[in-house]
């Protein structure tokens, strides 16, 4: 059975943000603007990318 990776987690100074993807790996993707609700993150319907915004309930670090 193939394994899926994890999405990539970016963390977020502003609860704004944008994804395009990555062109350098193939696989970008129209732009799109995400805003991170009160739950801490928000996640890129495109490539599954989540942002997280810094020092709000998602931040794990």
């Amino acid at each position: 059975m193939e394994t899926i990776p994890p999405p990539e987690i970016f963390v977020a100074d502003a609860a704004r943000v944008v994804c395009d993807g990555d062109e350098h790996r193939g696989d970008g993707h129209p732009r799109v603007w995400l805003q991170i609700g009160a739950e801490g993150h928000a996640d890129c319907g495109y490539c599954d990318r989540r942002f997280i915004l810094a020092g709000g309930p998602a931040d794990r670090r």
